[in-house]
């Protein structure tokens, strides 16, 4: 059971809209490495965690990802809000306007709609720890490249508060798989390591 905080992790306060901007942004609401996709990832993964420590950490990280998701949902409305036509029209906001005037809808930055096949989901400890490794650091890319992209101040201060997370759900990450590796011990890292010519799994 959560506990819901009526306020954000981080406050999000823009003054500009930018419906440009919104539409690259976006990309972590649904896109194939945002906070949609990251959040059900790891809250997903705990169910076949062997370890509490690890159902921990997933719990923990999948609860502050909907914290992110809500985030970048704050961003793309502060930057669509209010919009004119002509400011639909020339910043090319006009096809995604169409679809979802400006609610706020996942999808990618390219425009594919959020799909759950991106979602991995294996059920063996070190398939997941080594996946969720990389999610987070896909992550932090994408929010690099957006900071390339953005010349706005207000946006580009929460967007570097949300890149910092990323990182340090990497180093948590990190520490999880050494925790896995050590409790399966050195002579067997995989959950499930069998031996094929035998038919059971290695001790």
């Amino acid at each position: 059971m959560f506990v819901y905080e009526k306020r954000l992790q981080y406050p999000v306060k823009i003054k500009n809209t930018n419906p440009k901007l919104a539409s690259l942004i976006i990309s972590q609401y649904g896109g194939p490495d945002g906070e949609l996709g990251a959040s059900l990832r790891y809250l997903s993964q705990r169910y076949s965690m062997p370890y509490p420590e690890l159902k921990g950490l997933l719990t923990d990280i999948g609860v502050e990802e909907l914290g992110h998701l809500e985030m970048i949902g704050a961003i793309v409305h502060q930057l669509t809000r209010d919009l004119t036509e002509e400011q639909i029209r020339t910043a090319g906001f006009d096809a995604y306007f169409v679809d979802h005037t400006a609610g706020v809808y996942p999808t990618a930055a390219s425009g594919s709609p959020w799909n759950a096949a991106g979602m991995a989901v294996k059920g063996d400890l070190i398939a997941d720890l080594t996946e969720d490794l990389a999610a987070e650091q896909k992550a932090r890319v994408t929010y690099d490249n957006i900071l390339r992209l953005s010349d706005d101040p207000d946006v580009n201060d929460v967007i570097k508060f949300l890149r910092a997370r990323e990182i340090v759900h990497f180093q948590r990450f990190g520490e999880g798989l050494r925790l896995a590796k050590d409790k399966l011990g050195e002579k067997n890292i995989y959950y499930m390591n069998p031996s094929f010519d035998k038919g059971k799994v290695e001790k």
